[in-house]
């Protein structure tokens, strides 16, 4: 007669699977706050590189027509052309879109502007004036 050998039965056993559920814990404890810290940090990058895109367009739409577009017709004159106001003499799309920032709220448009000749610029994460780190205000004038 053969003899198998006895089996071990398959599996975790409960302090094994808890071993490493405090591993993991510890693990994201310690990754996790960095990781978010970085969110921030590309939300404000991705606005200044919006603010010096549409800065960018601004400037030549000054090129072709001499001026900025005035207050009331923003920075949607990039992307249509203006039917407020006096209309520019040579415009044309410098802009196929206007982005709204990363917080998902419009650029701010300044003409004349407080900080430049004109100001464009997000109000940051907490959409008003003024603020610290990521509730800063971003732009044109950085």
């Amino acid at each position: 007669m053969r003899r198998f050998p006895a089996r071990r039965p398959s599996g975790f056993t409960l302090i094994e699977l808890l071993v490493v559920l405090i591993i993991i814990g510890v693990l994201a404890a310690l990754v996790v706050p960095n990781v978010l810290s970085r969110a921030d940090d590309a939300r404000v990058t991705a606005a200044r590189t919006d603010v010096n895109n549409l800065m960018q367009a601004l400037k030549l739409y000054r090129l072709d027509n001499q001026r900025y577009p005035a207050a009331d017709q923003g920075l949607e004159a990039l992307v249509r052309r203006p039917s407020v106001g006096t209309p520019p003499p040579n415009w044309r799309v410098y802009i196929e879109k206007l982005p709204n920032d990363p917080w998902g709220r419009p650029y701010q448009y300044v003409n004349p502007g407080v900080k430049g000749e004109v100001d464009v610029f997000s109000f940051g994460r907490d959409g008003a004036a003024g603020g610290e780190d990521a509730d800063a205000d971003i732009g044109s004038w950085q």
